[in-house]
């Protein structure tokens, strides 16, 4: 069992998109609604203000207003984005990400000043936002979006921090996921954040998925996650499977206006991103 302090993250969870009204503004009641539903699918939490969030679009106050919605909305653990880029705004961040209740903090790596962000640098901030940290930190790796990569060697130095328990690696780089796995100690959370990878992630022992399929089939991910852990690989193999598609184009494809738009097909409150 992979847990974060007091909080279980093995599992399937969600990075919640963010519902807006017609004039752009947050929709809490879209974004509860679409809780009420996810609550009876099995999923082991929720990432809010991640990159399907939208969270680099989001001002400070919209970010708290939404960990505090997601937080009277369950009781499962909720894991909370942090999009910074120097360590006294992340500081602030997970301040008030704890002050909401959030159980945990997906910290993404600096990456504006992407020229100097050796694997140093990496460490010293991961390093000393753990310090000082009120939550756990999860380290988040989208070299994609971001242009920085944090290496499996640095994650490894950075899991003996008793602060940093896991990391969400987005990077879709299997080879890189499992070199991460093989160096890390047991107990250190590394949950994917690609559908692409998952299967044959969990079968070398991931704890999970953060994966934006999730927002759209969350039942099939579950189902996939349950059948890798009861040992059901013909199962396991034919959801894989099924998610391929749905995972390419909600992601790489389409983006987040596919993804909210899959969420609209689905029945639950996608709209429109924000401008």
């Amino acid at each position: 069992m992979a847990a974060v302090g007091t909080l279980d993250v093995e599992g399937i969870l969600p990075p919640l998109t963010t519902p807006f009204d017609e004039r752009g503004e947050l929709d809490l009641t879209a974004l509860a609604r679409n809780l009420e539903r996810y609550e009876t699918t099995g999923l082991a939490g929720y990432l809010a203000c991640g990159s399907s969030g939208e969270a680099a679009l989001l001002e400070a106050a919209e970010r708290r207003r939404l960990f505090a919605a997601v937080r009277r909305a369950t009781s499962r653990p909720l894991v909370a984005g942090v999009n910074a880029q120097s360590l006294r705004q992340a500081a602030a961040d997970l301040e008030r990400a704890a002050a909401e209740g959030a159980d945990a903090a997906l910290v993404v790596t600096p990456y504006f000043y992407k020229g100097s962000m050796s694997q140093e640098v990496l460490r010293a901030f991961y390093l000393e936002l753990a310090d000082g940290a009120p939550l756990p930190l999860l380290i988040y790796n989208i070299p994609q979006n971001t242009g920085v990569a944090i290496a499996p060697a640095t994650v490894a130095e950075l899991a003996a921090h008793e602060r940093i328990a896991g990391i969400k690696d987005s990077s879709g780089d299997y080879a890189a996921a499992a070199e991460i796995l093989r160096l890390v100690p047991a107990g250190f959370a590394v949950l994917v954040g690609s559908a692409a990878i998952l299967y044959p992630s969990l079968l070398i022992g991931a704890a999970g998925g953060i994966v934006a399929a999730a927002c759209v089939v969350p039942q099939a991910c579950v189902a996939l996650y349950d059948a890798v852990r009861s040992g059901d690989h013909r199962r396991a193999r034919d959801l894989a499977q099924r998610l391929a598609p749905v995972a390419r184009m909600v992601t790489a494809e389409l983006g987040i206006a596919g993804l909210k738009a899959a969420l609209d097909l689905a029945g639950y409150a996608g709209g429109a991103p924000r401008p």
